[in-house]
């Protein structure tokens, strides 16, 4: 079909939803009231702030300020029942010309409209500003976008809530086909030239009646060069960084979209509306209810770190229900679905589903204790110089080495003090042989462990005295608590 509106024009963004993929919905109605005729052709429903009224704009009728063949914008007010009834034409801003809204700001205090308002048609196509409330409103202003020249009449303009966005739809600098979508940006109070949006979402066809949502990362459109039901179909886009960056576009699907024209679609609350002429030449207005899924939860499995003060712990976070795609914004900033190179401690995640559910949960990513340096000191009888890691305090000594350098402690190097008493020994000819004999013995006990557990390159074991210590003998073998104290070696680690 051809398209009868040759004046594209939609509403900005009325709810926060990001990142959107499309809901489940109800089946298609026709907007019941006296908004749609017979005769005439109704499309692009624009509404304000709080919904209580529904602008739009009627084509081919005899009670519109120009001929026929001209656009008014009229309006209707939401009843007790929540549906639009009676419309009238919108006063203060319908002319002769081509009349349509392409935005309402936040506050309701600025309706953003078709500029044709100069007294020559089609000389400037571009935007006005009016300012005022509900269904009274002041004589709109023109906008200055540098670098906008627009020839033909297949055109549109979109508006955000923010006032800080227009997407316009026309043959500009480097369209790939009949209409591309462009972007103009504010700062300030100027208004940047035209962007083209890029290869994702415009095609060799026509890319029109653009909707933006709320939080300006999900744009709505229609067109004819993406495949899909008919003549012209509304689809999805999701922005992927900067305003020419977009993914995919997505088609919303043939409860929407018919073999004939579909255009203009916009949301609010729990409803979507759009323009279709899927039961008659003319098109009306059609709605359906958001069928709002159920929230979406969040579970998540954290791994601890392996080394004291260590960054290689990880969460593994797993989404369900709610609409994908998801985001997730996590407590040290992080985006990611599933966060690596953390370090020790609680994390906490929002996740947001594409219509704005929330879930969180919280994680906490476990450490080893610091590795601690240990002593052991063993006591041995008369003439002894032996001991094997059978013993239970040197057992707890090389276990615990070992469990230190598991845990991610590099190295540790064992310090080896020993001594004999000067008690007189036959065995061992002196007390400065036994003492040696007590730390070499130590030494290659502990050097041999270390290597059966393939950790020599770890672990050294060095020794840093043997001595003869203690009072002189006096003859009094029998007294162990004067001599035994100097009948040992100790262990150290550092």
């Amino acid at each position: 079909m051809k398209r009868k509106v040759v004046i594209a024009a939609l509403f900005a963004g009325i709810c926060g939803v990001s990142n959107a993929q499309f809901w489940n919905y109800s089946e298609p109605m026709k907007l019941g009231g006296t908004v749609n005729t017979v005769e005439s052709e109704e499309s692009i429903p624009v509404f304000s702030k709080d919904s209580s009224i529904l602008y739009f704009v009627r084509t081919y009728s005899d009670d519109n300020k120009g001929d026929a063949q001209d656009q008014d914008i009229w309006f209707s007010r939401k009843d007790g029942a929540g549906s639009y009834g009676d419309c009238e034409r919108l006063k203060g801003v319908n002319n002769k010309y081509n009349n349509a809204v392409l935005g309402v700001n936040k506050t309701g205090t600025s309706m953003y409209l078709l500029n044709s308002y100069d007294g020559k048609r089609d000389l400037v196509k571009g935007v006005a500003k009016s300012t005022g409330s509900a269904s009274q409103w002041g004589k709109p202003e023109g906008i200055d976008i540098p670098g906008l020249d627009i020839d033909g009449g297949f055109y549109g303009f979109h508006v955000n809530e923010n006032e800080t966005v227009i997407i316009i739809s026309y043959e500009g600098p480097g369209t790939k086909g009949q209409e591309d979508l462009y972007v103009s940006t504010k700062n300030g109070s100027s208004w940047s030239s035209p962007v083209h949006m890029g290869s994702n979402i415009n095609s060799t066809g026509y890319e029109i009646s653009p909707f933006l949502s709320g939080s300006t990362d999900t744009l709505y459109f229609s067109s004819n060069g993406f495949g899909g039901q008919g003549d012209a179909d509304i689809f999805y886009s999701v922005k992927q960084g900067s305003w020419s960056s977009w993914s995919k576009p997505t088609n919303l699907g043939a409860v929407i979209n018919t073999p004939k024209f579909d255009a203009y679609f916009i949301h609010s609350d729990n409803q979507a509306y759009w323009s279709s002429n899927r039961d008659s030449e003319l098109s009306d207005i059609w709605m359906v209810n958001i069928l709002t899924p159920p929230p979406p939860t969040i579970s998540a499995v954290g791994t601890d770190v392996t080394v004291y003060q260590g960054s290689d712990g990880k969460i593994d976070g797993t989404p369900d229900s709610g609409v994908p795609p998801y985001t997730y914004l996590w407590s040290n900033g992080s985006t990611d679905e599933d966060p690596q190179g953390l370090v020790a401690g609680s994390y906490d995640v929002t996740l947001t589903d594409a219509i704005g559910q929330t879930a969180q949960t919280t994680v906490v990513i476990g450490e080893p204790g610091p590795a601690m340096d240990i002593t052991m000191k063993h006591m041995f009888g008369y003439n002894a110089n032996k001991l094997t890691v059978e013993d239970g305090a040197l057992k707890n000594f090389v276990e615990t080495i070992e469990a230190q350098l598991a845990a991610g402690r590099e190295n540790v190097s064992i310090t080896i003090v020993s001594s004999a008493s000067k008690v007189r020994t036959a065995t061992w000819g002196t007390n400065e042989k036994l003492a040696k004999s007590r730390a070499t013995e130590i030494q290659k006990v502990l050097e041999g462990y270390y290597a059966s557990k393939d950790l020599t390159s770890k672990v050294t074991v060095e020794i840093l005295s043997s001595v003869v210590d203690g009072p002189d003998y006096k003859g009094d073998f029998e007294n162990q608590d004067k001599y035994q104290p100097f009948q040992f070696i100790e262990l150290k680690t550092k």
